[in-house]
């Protein structure tokens, strides 16, 4: 029987949030699951990865092979470089959350110093006038054929 760590997807149609699994890599993907031994919430700011770092090294070392985005959930952890003996990822750096009326009046303020006060850069052209230009080009085409 082979053995997979993978996700299993729950929640609403547009706010996935996902729990990591060992499940028999027959299973289907939201199916039954031998243990759950984290979390991945991708939608949330930022995103919440919890992994029992205990138990992931216990499957990965009984030879249960990760799937892709599990994988590199595990190298954001750091849990796939402790079970190689590579060197520790660095820390995740947690941006801080912006105030977002602040960031709003600074644009407004940059938008409004930035408007030109006056008129269009290119004049409009009139109707009249591509008319007879056209008549000029088509007149032009003629007596260089004849």
């Amino acid at each position: 029987m082979a053995v997979k760590i993978k996700l299993k997807r729950l929640g609403k149609i547009r706010s996935p949030h996902y729990r990591i699994v060992v499940a028999d890599s027959r299973t289907r993907r939201d199916g039954r699951a031998i243990e759950e031994i984290g979390l991945y919430h991708p939608v949330q700011n930022p995103s919440r990865i919890e992994v029992n770092s205990e138990r992931a090294q216990y499957w990965l070392s009984v030879g249960a092979q990760p799937t892709e985005p599990v994988m590199a959930i595990l190298k954001v952890t750091g849990d796939w470089q402790k079970f190689k003996g590579l060197p520790a990822p660095a820390p995740m750096l947690v941006a801080e959350p912006k105030d977002k009326r602040a960031a709003f009046e600074e644009f407004t303020k940059a938008l409004e110093a930035s408007e030109a006060k006056g008129e269009a850069i290119t004049p409009k052209a009139k109707k009249s006038e591509k008319k007879d230009e056209a008549a000029n080009a088509a007149e032009s085409a003629e007596s260089t054929e004849a």
